[in-house]
């Protein structure tokens, strides 16, 4: 092996110039910056990696640390432990000088020196970046020959969505394909989950989320989840908003005495939400007129009639339409019977149909018996 011997300043000389007492070698112009810095890495491809045997036997070996792994961001401290064999000592990364002896080489403003002593040689990098990843090297010059130590920078970065699917609006049935891409070091892990309704469990263990033929009940927020071993995760939400067309639940009758006040009810559910009408027979009803409301609020509708009369009696249609379809129930307002006028007059809401109540629904039965056998009746 080619051994590079050249007459180095003492150790702590290597800012010396021209004419000083360190500089042995005259470097004349602008000639003794690279012929200095030919001085420098003649330490490195002269010198042999350290061996076990050259650290029980030769004084001087650099000792540099294991890997050092940091997070992006913060600092990197490389340390390397010499001894008083050493005559001149630098830190190099890949073929770049960062700092010989107390002199700094690198542009770099991160760059600092920490630790320039008979013991220890060591430098920081501020503001750690994944470009500042790789393999740094600590030459020494002993008494014997140049020897060096290298220490890896690992640089680990946080999680980070960067990419991910916007919120969506689609019918019921149709398919959806949600993306998520995430960027870090260690490369993190992507989920997906349903939020809403309650989490059942991940939706999706992938960056892609694939859901074929979309129900109402899939519909809601939806969460991607970025995760690796550096910091807390990185967390974003989509929305899938479904439509379908109404549907609802049958309608309740109501009863209500002449000269009372009714009110028939109807719900839909819709996405839009939908838009109600309500017909008698195969009239539309229009709010306001023949002394009736027609409120509705949230999927919800009111047919009110403020002074029933006995014209108001019979079967009411309530339609719930959006733009994807339609649905209806019936629904019926019917008269009082003498024994539901006197629990009314009593206090029952006059509003509220005979199944409601038990008790008055047994009374109506004996009622109804009463009148078809013409014999008094106790039971049902």
């Amino acid at each position: 092996m080619g051994m590079c011997v050249m007459d180095f300043p003492r150790r702590g000389d290597w800012g010396s110039r021209p004419g000083s007492p360190g500089w042995r070698m005259g470097c004349p112009g602008s000639r003794w910056l690279w012929l200095c810095t030919l001085r420098l890495l003649c330490i490195v491809p002269a010198g042999e990696p350290v061996q076990r045997g050259d650290r029980d036997t030769n004084a001087g070996f650099p000792k540099a640390m294991d890997n050092v792994t940091v997070r992006q961001g913060d600092n990197a401290v490389l340390r390397c432990a010499i001894d008083s064999g050493v005559t001149r000592v630098a830190w190099l990364n890949r073929s770049s000088i960062l700092y010989a002896g107390k002199d700094k080489w690198a542009t770099d403003p991160r760059v600092v020196l920490l630790t320039n002593s008979k013991t220890e040689y060591s430098i920081e990098i501020q503001g750690v970046d994944v470009y500042d990843e790789g393999a740094y090297t600590c030459s020494v010059q002993t008494h014997n020959h140049p020897k060096t130590s290298q220490v890896h920078v690992i640089v680990q970065v946080p999680p980070q969505i960067v990419n991910i699917s916007n919120s969506i609006s689609v019918n019921e049935g149709s398919n959806v394909t949600l993306l998520c891409l995430a960027i870090g070091r260690p490369e993190p892990v992507v989920t997906w989950r349903h939020l809403s309704p309650p989490v059942r469990g991940f939706a999706s263990e992938d960056e892609y989320l694939e859901i074929t033929g979309i129900s109402k009940e899939q519909a809601g927020d939806y969460e991607c989840q970025a995760v690796n071993e550096v910091s807390s995760p990185d967390v974003r939400k989509v929305q899938i908003i479904v439509n379908y067309a109404p549907y609802m639940s049958d309608g309740r009758s109501v009863g209500a005495a002449v000269g009372q006040k009714g009110i028939l009810r109807c719900e839909a559910f819709a996405v839009p939400l939908a838009e109600f009408e309500w017909y008698k027979e195969e009239q539309r009803l229009s709010n306001g007129l023949n002394g009736v409301q027609i409120k509705n609020i949230d999927g919800k509708s009111m047919l009110t009639f403020f002074n029933v009369s006995e014209e108001d009696y019979g079967n009411y249609t309530c339609v719930a339409i959006n733009k994807l379809g339609f649905s209806n129930t019936s629904v019926l307002l019917f008269g009082l019977n003498p024994v539901y006028r006197a629990a009314v007059k009593s206090g029952y809401p006059a509003n509220m149909g005979l199944t409601s109540h038990p008790v008055l629904l047994c009374l109506f039965c004996v009622s109804l018996v009463s009148l078809a056998t013409g014999k008094p009746c106790h039971r049902c």
